[in-house]
């Protein structure tokens, strides 16, 4: 069985002894910096790993650990490291306790979402004897939130008191979690980017959500740049690929270090993934969470956000200024959720169902938690009351899928199947077998390649029913609505999906009471009524027409004026008439028999004069030749000579 990897973070109060509790179980000094060496205290993030057994298993853990800072100033710095974390190692030093650094980054790891946590009370040489009134600090601190089970485990750096108990309890704490997903969509938060002599750039990162391989194409977002893996690393070794929970080196020659915002290239904060992921997002829809713990916070922390705020949110490595609109309230309190939109000064790479922190502008506090309910939303000032309904569908169960399927399809009308919840931390196979289920209950409808929402797609039928019958009260002498009207008013009523959708609606009412004639739909029962100033000459035309069927007058003896002509090519066009030339025309009933007649004859004797079809026709030379030339444009007979024969025979 292979390695299972995993991803650890510390957390805690600055000089608790994040990092060298981390010397100390790995051998690494996470410590990387002078200024870091000189002050004593962690102010980047650093990393290291640890390969752990497992009871029961033929391989163990092998964790990448993801040292933080815990000083107030490097916060930031602090919540860069823990955005694709598996396991928490929250560090509390015996001689001070739980301090304000220590319940901010709790607060941090809650709004992130993680559920799996070793507490290590460090120190314990220094002052044995507070340890037990700790752990019960540390246990009503933890009490009603997912970590409240979480093993506390005393330490020293010095003696070495606790190690092994720590690495058994990291080693049972991940026995019971799953394994980092992959979902086919893998995205490497760029933590560190540097350049090696002879190398060219490297980034550094934890892979999320799916593998990269050497010499795959990716893409660096939100630039877009395009560039190809040249050698990943894990821990310092060559590997083909990397995976889910796997800290990896990427070798990007192509890129150059970006410097600042003017310049390309690659740097801190930027993503690296593929390209049918889409793009970054300049504004976000999220629900938000504002924790209703209090304690040991500056005013600041605990106070209501505002609608309009200008906050700092912070995903993954990056972190971006934006201006906060609360939808259903003015404010949000401790203890309260709300839905909001963010519209960011700097766009940012996200995905619906992504989590992600609040601070604030000064980056003095933290204000917040939200998970990405749509990373995509439409502008537009009336795009947000339209969208909160549905918002509140997606914020009431973030993780269920189906909600998150109908609420697009809603939103959007109609999707091609392959495109839906792209953006999403969804897995395809996870969507395309949710959508199967949601097609065969019902509350979604599918066109081929095109998912749609049920209740747009009944509403469009209804229009499109309602325009033809209009078209039929206000013009019954027309034949129909013309195509071109009908897609007008569909999309009217619609939207620009209705563009999707178009021939599979006009399909589908053709399926049922309707028909399609050359350009115009019509009601399968409908005939065109010549309009009161035409219907006395009409009325002669169908008489004289029917008196003589397969000899009809010439044009010019049926309409002698333009009321008369008027009236026969109104007869024409509803299909009533059929036009041989410019001279005659004839009772498309009698048309229709001769055409049938001549076709029987032709099938038997393979080829016929026209002498020899008519006796078969029962007409005249002088209708039959305009006929039978009629029939040769519309591709039923050939001439050849004097003979004619069936095109297709």
């Amino acid at each position: 069985m292979p390695v299972q990897h995993y991803i650890l973070a510390t957390a805690g109060h600055v000089d608790h002894g994040k990092s060298a509790l981390v010397k100390a179980l790995t051998g690494t000094d996470p410590d990387r910096l002078p200024e870091e060496k000189a002050r004593g205290i962690t102010i980047d993030l650093g990393f290291a790993y640890l390969d752990l057994p497992a009871k029961n298993r033929s391989s163990g853990y092998r964790l990448g650990i993801v040292d933080v800072p815990g000083h107030e100033d490097f916060v930031k710095n602090m919540v860069a490291g823990v955005g694709s974390i598996d396991l928490a190692l929250l560090v509390v030093a015996v001689d001070d306790g739980w301090m304000p650094q220590t319940e901010e980054h709790f607060q941090i790891l809650s709004y992130l979402g993680i559920g799996r946590c070793v507490v290590a009370l460090t120190k314990i040489d220094i002052s044995p004897g507070g340890e037990p009134r700790l752990r019960n600090l540390i246990r009503s601190r933890l009490a009603a939130t997912p970590l409240a089970e979480a093993p506390i485990v005393a330490t020293s750096v010095r003696t070495g008191q606790g190690l092994e108990a720590l690495r058994e309890a990291m080693a049972e704490t991940l026995a019971s979690t799953p394994p980092p997903r992959d979902v086919g969509k893998p995205r490497l938060p760029i933590d560190r980017a540097f350049t090696l002599r002879g190398v060219g750039t490297v980034v550094t990162g934890t892979l999320a959500g799916g593998t990269l391989s050497r010499g795959q194409e990716v893409v660096i977002q939100p630039s877009g740049q395009k560039t190809r893996i040249r050698t990943l690393q894990n821990h310092n070794r060559e590997v083909e690929s990397s995976g889910p929970g796997m800290r990896t080196a990427i070798n990007l020659p192509d890129l150059e270090i970006r410097v600042d915002d003017a310049t390309r290239g690659v740097r801190r904060g930027d993503v690296v993934t593929v390209t049918s992921l889409g793009g970054s997002s300049a504004m976000v829809d999220a629900i938000l969470f504002k924790s209703g713990r209090t304690g040991d916070f500056e005013p600041g922390a605990i106070r209501p956000l505002k609608d309009g705020a200008r906050v700092r949110v912070h995903h993954g490595s990056a972190h971006a200024t934006a201006r906060l609109q609360l939808l259903d309230t003015t404010a949000l309190a401790p203890g309260a959720t709300a839905i909001g939109r963010f519209r960011l000064e700097e766009p940012i790479f996200v995905l619906a169902g992504d989590r992600f922190i609040v601070r604030d502008w000064a980056e003095q506090n933290t204000l917040a938690g939200g998970i990405i309910l749509d990373p995509d939303p439409p502008a537009g000032p009336t795009g947000i009351e339209t969208r909160k309904r549905l918002l509140e569908q997606r914020a009431a169960a973030p993780a269920e899928l189906s909600g998150f399927i109908t609420s697009q399809l809603e939103l959007d009308h109609a999707v091609k199947r392959d495109q839906l919840l792209r953006r999403s931390r969804f897995s395809d196979e996870e969507v395309g077998c949710a959508s199967n289920q949601l097609v065969e209950e019902g509350r979604v409808g599918q066109l081929g390649d095109w998912l749609v929402d049920v209740s747009w797609w009944k509403g469009l039928c209804e229009v499109g029913a309602r325009e033809i019958d209009r078209e039929h009260r206000e013009h019954p002498e027309q034949l129909g609505l013309a195509v071109t009207a009908f897609r007008r008013a569909l999309t009217a009523a619609g939207g620009p999906a209705v563009e999707y959708v178009f021939e599979d609606l006009v399909a589908a009412l053709c399926r049922s009471e309707f028909a399609r004639r050359g350009n115009s739909l019509s009601r399968v029962d409908h005939r065109p009524a010549l309009p009161q100033p035409l219907q006395a000459a009409g009325s002669r035309i169908r008489t004289s027409l029917k008196a003589k069927q397969l000899e009809p007058p010439r044009r010019a003896e049926l309409a002698m004026d333009a009321v008369g002509q008027k009236a026969i090519r109104f007869l024409i066009e509803s299909g009533e008439v059929v036009e041989l030339n410019s001279e005659l025309i004839i009772a498309a009933e009698a048309y229709a028999a001769a055409v049938q007649a001549i076709r029987t004859h032709l099938r038997n004797k393979r080829r016929a004069t026209v002498s020899e079809l008519r006796p078969v026709v029962g007409t005249s030379r002088r209708v039959l030749v305009p006929l039978l030339e009629r029939l040769d444009r519309d591709g039923v007979t050939r001439r050849d000579g004097d003979y004619r024969t069936l095109r297709n025979q």
